[in-house]
C-alpha cells in the first residue's frame, strides 16, 4: 500500500462506540468560533466558493477553466484530505422575503409594492426553488489547535488565489455558518428556527449538537430516516473510461434537497511514480512469463493476450502522465445523499439518479448497512468513513466539474428575469457592482422599454435615488404621474405650456463658473428687448431673428419657469405629437 494512503487511513482510525443518543451520530467533538472543528483525530475547516458560468461558456473558455481547475487540484496538500461538496437546498421563503421583497413604507404607494412582491413570489414558486451552494472542506491531522489554525490560514490564502483565477470567490465559514449548513440539512423546514450564540451556549453548558441534530434517527439497511424525512446515501461504484464534464451537473439538478461530495487524497509525485513503476514491472513480468511458457511449448508466434497488452499500455500512459504531463495521482471517493418526504418518492428519486449515472456509462450503488457512515462522509464535516477509492489522474478528477452556472440572488436586488440554466430568479443589486452603467439591447418588441420601466419603478418604490428621464416617445410620463407627488413631468415642445428657468442650477453645476455660463445663455432672451431699443436697422433685424426663441413657438426658456425641478423624479417629455394634436392622446 502507498505510504501516504496508509498514513491517512491510520489517522482516520477511531475506536467504535455504540451511539446512545441522536447527538452521538454527529462526529464533531469540539468547535472553535473561527470555524475549525475537531473531528475524530483531525481538524477541519470549510470554505464556501461561488459558482461560475461554466455550462454557458464557449469551448475555448471551458478549456481555460478546465486547466485552471486542474491547477487548483494539483495544488492540494498531499498530507490532508479535501472534500468538495455540492449542496442543493430549497429556497427559504422567510429568508427570501427578508432579503428580496420590498418593505412597506406607508406613503400611499404600498399597493404598488405589494403587487411587485406578489409578482416575485409567483416567479419564485414557479421557478426551480433550489439554491445550490458549494464548499471545500480541508481535514488535516495536527498536534493542537494553534498548529491547525496556522495551517488553515496558509491553505485558505492558497485556495482564494486559485479560485480567484477561476473567477470564483472563496471565503472561510465560521462555526455558526458551518453549523447552519448541518442544521438546515438535518431539520428541513425549520431553517428560520436556527439560533446559535456559541459563547452563550458554552456558559450555559449546552451541547451545540442539541441545536442541529434531527429529532430522531431510524437506520435501515438501505436508507435512513431523519425526523420525518427519508434519506439514502449512494456512492459511485464504477467509472466509465470517458466521462463528460456535465455529469455532476446532471446528477445534482434533481429538484430535491441533496448533497454530493468528492473526497480527494493527493499522492506525492515520487510515491506515485514508484507505485506505477512497480505495477508496470509486474505487468512486464507477467507478459515475459507468459511468452516463456509459450516458447517452451514451441509456440513461437503466439500473440500477447489483449488484457495483458492493455494493462501494459495503460500503465505506460499513466506513468507518462505523472512524469511528462504535470499530472498527479489522486485517490477519490464520490458519495451522494438524497432526501424525500416518503419512502416511495425516495425510491423514485434513487432510480432517477441511477439512470443518470448509467447514461454516462457509470454505476451508482446504494450503501448497504453503511448509511450512517455514508451520511457523515457526504456532509461537509470533514470525516471520511467510506473507503471506496478510485485511482485517478488530475485531469480525470477535473472532469468531475463542480461548476455549473453563476446564480445572482443579491439582497435588495432587482428582478431581471430567470436563469436559463438553473431556472432560478435573477436578482441583481447594481449598487454592489464596480460599474453600475448598463445598456438594454434587443430587437424591437423584445421588452426593452418594459424592462427599463420595471427598473425605474423599483428605484422609485425602494430607494431614495434621484431619477432623470429623457422621454422621446412620451411613454414614461404616465408611470411617473401614477406615483403621485414623487416626480415632475415636463413637456418640452414647441408651443407647449411648460416653461423652464434658464438660470436653474444645482450644487456642483458645470465645470467652470456657472454664473458666466448661464449669463451667456440668458443673453438670448434679454438681448432682444435691448436690441429693439436701438435706432439702427441692423438691431431691428437681429431682434427679428431672435423672436422665434424669445416670444415665438420655441420660447420654452424665454419666460418665467412654471415647473418644479426639485422633485426626486423628473421626466423631460420631448415627444411633440400629443401636444400639437387637437385630439387628446
Amino acid at each position: 500500500m502507498i505510504k501516504s494512503i496508509k498514513t491517512i487511513l491510520s489517522q482516520d482510525k477511531e475506536k467504535f462506540v455504540v451511539p446512545k443518543k441522536v447527538q452521538d451520530l454527529i462526529p464533531i467533538k469540539c468547535i472553535w468560533p473561527d470555524g475549525i472543528f475537531k473531528v475524530g483525530n483531525k481538524f477541519s475547516k470549510t470554505y464556501r466558493f461561488s459558482d461560475i458560468n461554466y455550462m454557458v461558456a464557449s469551448r475555448e473558455d471551458k478549456e481555460s477553466m478546465f486547466l485552471t481547475y486542474s491547477e487548483l487540484l494539483n495544488s492540494l496538500d498531499s498530507g490532508a484530505t479535501t472534500k468538495i461538496t455540492i449542496n442543493n437546498h430549497r429556497l427559504n421563503k422567510a429568508d427570501f422575503e427578508d432579503s428580496i421583497l420590498m418593505p412597506m413604507k406607508r406613503d400611499g404607494l404600498d399597493g404598488y409594492r405589494m403587487e411587485y412582491n406578489n409578482m416575485l413570489l409567483d416567479k419564485a414558486t414557479g421557478a426551480n426553488g433550489i439554491t445550490q451552494e458549494k464548499y471545500v472542506t480541508i481535514s488535516v491531522s495536527k498536534k493542537d489547535i494553534e498548529e491547525a489554525r496556522a495551517y488553515f490560514a496558509r491553505v485558505g490564502a492558497d485556495l482564494t488565489t486559485h479560485f480567484t483565477g477561476l473567477g470564483s470567490k472563496c471565503v472561510a465559514l465560521n462555526a455558526v455558518q458551518r453549523l447552519r449548513i448541518l442544521h438546515d440539512f438535518y431539520r428541513p423546514g425549520d431553517e428560520t428556527a436556527f439560533e446559535m450564540n456559541i459563547n452563550k451556549k458554552a456558559r450555559m453548558g449546552h451541547d451545540f449538537r442539541d441545536y442541529i441534530c434531527p429529532d430522531s434517527v431510524e437506520r435501515s439497511a438501505d436508507h435512513i430516516k431523519l425526523g420525518e424525512k427519508f434519506a439514502r446515501v449512494l456512492f459511485l461504484k464504477d467509472y466509465a473510461s470517458y466521462i463528460k464534464d456535465s455529469m455532476l451537473s446532471e446528477l445534482t439538478e434533481l429538484n430535491r434537497n441533496l448533497m454530493l461530495s468528492i473526497d480527494v487524497i493527493p499522492i506525492p509525485t515520487d510515491e506515485a511514480v514508484r507505485e506505477v513503476e512497480n505495477r508496470l514491472l509486474g505487468v512486464e513480468t507477467n507478459i515475459t512469463n507468459w511468452q516463456r511458457k509459450q516458447n517452451q511449448n514451441n509456440n513461437f508466434s503466439a500473440v500477447v493476450p489483449y488484457d495483458m497488452e492493455l494493462q501494459r499500455k495503460e500503465s505506460k500512459e499513466f506513468l507518462d502522465d505523472l512524469t511528462t504531463r504535470d499530472q498527479r495521482m489522486m485517490f477519490a471517493v464520490v458519495t451522494m445523499v438524497i432526501t424525500a418526504d416518503t419512502k416511495e418518492q425516495l425510491d423514485l428519486d434513487t432510480e432517477t439518479i441511477l439512470s443518470t449515472a448509467r447514461k454516462h456509462m457509470c454505476q451508482m450503488a446504494t450503501l448497504k448497512f453503511q448509511q450512517t457512515d455514508g451520511l457523515n462522509t457526504v456532509l461537509p464535516i470533514g470525516v471520511r468513513k467510506i473507503n471506496t477509492f478510485r485511482t485517478l489522474t488530475t485531469e480525470s478528477l477535473a472532469v468531475l466539474m463542480p461548476f455549473k452556472v453563476q446564480e445572482i440572488m443579491d439582497q435588495g436586488g432587482i428582478y431581471f428575469g430567470e436563469n436559463a440554466i438553473s431556472h432560478n430568479l435573477i436578482m441583481c443589486n447594481k449598487a454592489n457592482l464596480l460599474n453600475q452603467s448598463a445598456f438594454l439591447l434587443g430587437v424591437p418588441g423584445s421588452g426593452k422599454s418594459f424592462s427599463a420601466k420595471e427598473l425605474i419603478t423599483f428605484l422609485m418604490l425602494n430607494t431614495d435615488d434621484d431619477i432623470l428621464i429623457c422621454d422621446p416617445e412620451g411613454e414614461y410620463a404616465p408611470l411617473v404621474e401614477a406615483m403621485g407627488n414623487l416626480g415632475s413631468v415636463i413637456r418640452v415642445s414647441a408651443g407647449g405650456r411648460d416653461r423652464l428657468n434658464a438660470m436653474y442650477m444645482v450644487d456642483g453645476y458645470g465645470e467652470n463658473n456657472p454664473i458666466v455660463v448661464k449669463s451667456e445663455f440668458i443673453m438670448s432672451c434679454t438681448l432682444r428687448d435691448m436690441l429693439l431699443e436701438q435706432p439702427e436697422p441692423e438691431a431691428k433685424q437681429i431682434a427679428l431673428s431672435l423672436e422665434l426663441y424669445t416670444t415665438g413657438s420655441l420660447d420654452i426658456f424665454g419666460k418665467q419657469s412654471n415647473v418644479d425641478l426639485d422633485k426626486r423624479i423628473v421626466v423631460f417629455d420631448i415627444h411633440p405629437a400629443c401636444w400639437l394634436s387637437p385630439i387628446p392622446c
